[in-house]
């Protein structure tokens, strides 16, 4: 099965908290069927590429509806065999 990686990169802004912000999202992306790695300006997810777009939608949506202004950088790489 092929799998999809993506790098994404969550910035808060307007923010006196933004490491807390980054790790509320973090704790989010945890809570997903999805191989997590996180880096220092990024973080990378692999799955399944349903779960890996949903996903994306999922992290965008909560943070709008939770009013917080933010960068969301989102990188694909090509599918690779699991």
């Amino acid at each position: 099965m092929k799998k999809t990686i993506a790098q994404l990169t969550y910035i808060p802004l307007y923010t006196k908290h933004p490491k807390e912000k980054v790790e509320d999202l973090l704790e989010f992306v945890a809570q997903h069927d999805v191989e997590v790695d996180v880096n220092y300006l990024s973080t990378t997810i692999k799955g399944e590429t349903e779960l890996v777009f949903d996903l994306i939608r999922e992290i965008y949506d909560e943070r709008v509806g939770e009013g917080e202004q933010f960068r969301f950088h989102v990188e694909l790489l090509s599918p690779v065999e699991d």
